[in-house]
């Protein structure tokens, strides 16, 4: 086993990937990944396409969902050989790219990736730094922070995933809002609510930092 920490009870992972784009090439970058991306889904399953809005610019972030290691290794294989999507798409857009970042994660063992209940929505990635150790000393804890923004129904919760690959002890949380003024009176009501406000108190005994983004879905994500 890949595994470093506890995982869902299978060998399913998911890739994050995120992108700077040259800022005067943002738009059309995006208008190009709108306009080929079925030539790389053909090959594997998109979870979410999106563009950053606050916390970050000029960004997307993209997640995809592989079986295995050896699956991935035959789709990147595939991908390598596909002349329509490395003609039409891959060398015209990696000129408006800066840079590339990925990471692999797993879906904690207690949570399965959600939907949004309707479109329209935009999306909070929120990315914690644990302390070293792994989920063995810090999971239960997270856990339960978690689930008292779940329980009391401020957010909607749509993933949480523990990274295997990249900068170890980090967990990214994705929660879906109807709108940015909802999120923010969301946020109100939890830092009122006595339950949240212990749960996040033993937390963050735990946690060396944390960033947040907001993210708007494009038109092509599944998540949307």
């Amino acid at each position: 086993s890949f595994a470093t920490g506890p995982r869902q009870n299978n060998s399913i992972f998911y890739e994050i990937r995120t992108y700077d784009i040259k800022p005067s090439k943002m738009k059309e970058f995006v208008e190009m990944v709108n306009k080929y991306i079925h030539l790389r889904t053909a090959h594997s399953e998109l979870v979410g396409f999106w563009s950053t809005e606050l916390g970050a610019m000029n960004k997307v972030v993209h997640v995809w969902k592989y079986d295995n290691f050896a699956h991935r290794t035959a789709v990147r294989h595939a991908l390598a050989n596909d002349k329509d999507w490395q003609g039409k798409f891959l060398s015209p857009a990696l000129a408006l790219v800066e840079r590339q970042h990925n990471e692999v994660a797993y879906l904690v063992p207690w949570c399965q990736l959600g939907k949004p209940p309707k479109e329209g929505g935009v999306y909070e990635w929120v990315t914690f730094q644990m302390k070293p150790g792994g989920p063995a000393l810090w999971g239960e804890a997270f856990q339960a922070a978690i689930n008292a923004h779940v329980n009391t129904g401020y957010t909607k919760l749509i993933g949480v995933f523990h990274t295997e690959y990249g900068l170890l002890n980090t967990v990214h949380v994705i929660w879906w809002n109807e709108s940015p003024d909802h999120r923010a009176a969301g946020r109100h009501s939890a830092h009122e609510d006595a339950r949240v406000v212990a749960a996040v108190r033993d937390s963050v005994r735990f946690l060396e930092s944390q960033q947040n983004v907001l993210l708007i879905p494009l038109q092509c994500s599944p998540l949307k």
